[in-house]
């Protein structure tokens, strides 16, 4: 399948949650292509919209190679297994892990303003992204979420490998996803509208969601 842009396979993933519809879901997205994708999903299933933003721990000299992933409420997940390969010091971790957090408090703060967090106790969250390819930040975002007191925690991409999709489906209650398709080159291949989007995009589906 080919979704039309982020908002086509919002509507897609809608249908096959709306048994959480009237239940009062948490719908958390991945800014920023996950925000589109989650506004029609809040628009027919209700509940509450929110956000997480999880940043790459980019390796010295690489930042595009990932020796680890860090969430705004500080949980650090690191490939151990990469770090001792590149002899990466804890130094650089420490270092880079809190230049990624005043990042995402920073963008939280341009999001949200002084709005306070949702609150998280016992209640079904979905997890929001536009695609999913090595999952490795989403993985964090889940490990973050796996240390709330939620009642259930669902992962719903419209699009991801299938090994990347099992992967995660082993750290959630539920997976939701349209496709799923053996040759996998990047999440862009499977829409037709896969243009970047702005902060302000996001802030208007978050106002809206947030007004109501």
């Amino acid at each position: 399948m080919l979704f039309n842009d982020r908002r086509h396979s919002g509507e897609l993933l809608a249908d096959k949650l709306s048994a959480y519809q009237d239940q009062g879901p948490l719908i958390i997205a991945v800014p920023r292509g996950g925000v589109l994708v989650a506004e029609p999903v809040w628009a027919k299933i209700g509940g509450d919209l929110d956000l997480i933003i999880t940043r790459k721990i980019g390796a010295p000299n690489q930042p595009e190679l990932a020796i680890g992933a860090v969430t705004g409420d500080g949980f650090t997940m690191l490939n151990e297994q990469l770090v001792s390969r590149l002899n990466v010091r804890k130094e650089y971790i420490n270092k880079t892990v809190q230049t990624e957090r005043d990042e995402i408090k920073r963008r939280l703060k341009d999001y949200r303003g002084e709005r306070p967090e949702p609150l998280w106790g016992q209640r079904s969250v979905i997890l929001i992204d536009d695609g999913v390819a090595t999952g490795y930040t989403l993985l964090a975002a889940l490990r973050s979420l796996q240390r709330k007191e939620l009642s259930r925690l669902i992962l719903a991409v419209p699009v991801g490998p299938p090994d990347t999709l099992s992967r995660l489906e082993s750290e959630v209650d539920e997976l939701v996803n349209i496709e799923c398709p053996a040759h996998f080159a990047a999440v862009g291949q499977f829409y037709k509208n896969f243009e970047q989007v702005s902060d302000t995009a996001v802030k208007a589906v978050l106002n809206k969601a947030w007004a109501s």
